[in-house]
């Protein structure tokens, strides 16, 4: 029992190390063949796009998974449990003239 914990622990470290690998690799190429010939930027090593990739996680990922909209998509929800039915379409009809849908995916509620 022991062994298959253990080998299930060192197969998740390995496919972590690749993925962080693969993943700060991307990041490196895809700076280096874009940005320094269209704005002038500097190359970057691999470190610093592991780095930049980090950044990019603090700043819009957040840590907890589902990233910053989960908890505005909540809220939005709940502001819409208690709208009034022609508080939600005045909403329904400024969104639509704004982005063409809704912010979040409306649930259905039965008529009474």
């Amino acid at each position: 029992m022991k062994s298959f914990w253990f080998r299930k622990i060192a197969g998740f470290i390995v496919i972590a190390i690749v993925g962080v690998f693969i993943f700060g690799s991307i990041v490196m190429l895809l700076w280096n063949a874009l940005l320094p010939v269209l704005f002038h930027f500097p190359v970057i090593t691999f470190w610093q796009a592991l780095g930049l990739l980090l950044l990019t996680k603090i700043l819009f990922g957040g840590f907890r998974g589902g990233g910053p909209r989960r908890g505005w998509n909540n809220k939005m929800k709940q502001r819409w449990m208690n709208m009034t039915p022609d508080e939600k379409e005045k909403f329904k009809q400024e969104w639509r003239s704004r982005c063409g849908r809704m912010p979040f995916k409306e649930e259905k509620t039965p008529e009474l």
